[in-house]
């Protein structure tokens, strides 16, 4: 693990699944705040209106159009996320191998640069040793995330399998893995990874107010480089 800053051991990076129209308004707190983050996008479902049912409310899910995606995530890095939100466990090897492929291509040509990173999509269950090893021979993908959480900050020996540490509404634990993080001294490489979906925001509004609380918190450290997925894992 080399980060593109060579001069710092520490990094944060931000992860965030699905492409909708509220990652206009989180780009904008991250490019506040000098942060950087991975957008996991459908190129299948661009542009599709949906409305969820929330914890009883009713949120928007409108995904962000084609036209515009070049555009919205200057700055930050685009990744795959199938093609029309796939769960790979249930899928035969070919699937798997279109669902991530197919979007990692349309999604460079978009974007104009290739695409490299990956979020597994759907919850529960939603990557295995076999789809990991498929993508990771029969694609151009070099590393894919989960959503279950690790401790730990220390390089990962499986990238196809990638741990993140804390999901952005927990508050709690994200603060308290911040502390340890700042705190300790390392002489080897530390990842902090924090992930979720910007639609979840719009929940509740103090969602909002917290989530730039905790930016202002992990912002502007001079021991800690500041980047993208692949900036900090490849």
């Amino acid at each position: 693990m080399r980060f593109r800053d060579q001069s710092k051991l520490k990094a944060i990076t931000f992860s965030y699944d699905d492409g909708t129209t509220q990652d206009i308004q989180l780009i904008e707190l991250l490019n506040k705040y000098g942060l950087k983050a991975t957008f996991n996008l459908n190129s299948g479902l661009m542009g599709r209106y949906d409305i969820l049912n929330l914890n009883g409310k009713k949120v928007s899910h409108y995904k962000i159009a084609e036209k515009d995606v070049k555009r919205v995530y200057e700055g930050h890095e685009v990744a795959v996320h199938t093609v029309n939100h796939a769960m790979l466990p249930q899928c035969d090897d070919e699937t798997v191998i279109y669902q991530v492929e197919q979007d990692r291509l349309a999604l460079s040509d978009i974007v104009g640069y290739e695409v490299v990173g990956m979020a597994y999509s759907c919850g529960g269950e939603n990557n295995d040793d076999r789809v990991a090893k498929i993508i990771r021979e029969n694609t151009g993908v070099k590393y894919a995330r989960g959503f279950r959480n690790t401790d730990s900050f220390a390089p990962q020996d499986n990238l196809f399998r990638f741990l993140p540490n804390a999901h952005h509404l927990d508050v709690n634990r994200v603060m308290t893995l911040a502390k340890r993080f700042f705190e300790t001294e390392t002489d080897t490489h530390q990842v902090f990874y924090i992930w979720g979906h910007a639609f979840e925001l719009d929940i509740a509004s103090e969602n909002w107010v917290k989530l730039e609380e905790l930016f202002k918190f992990l912002a502007n450290r001079d021991d800690v480089f500041y980047g993208t997925n692949t900036e900090c894992l490849l």
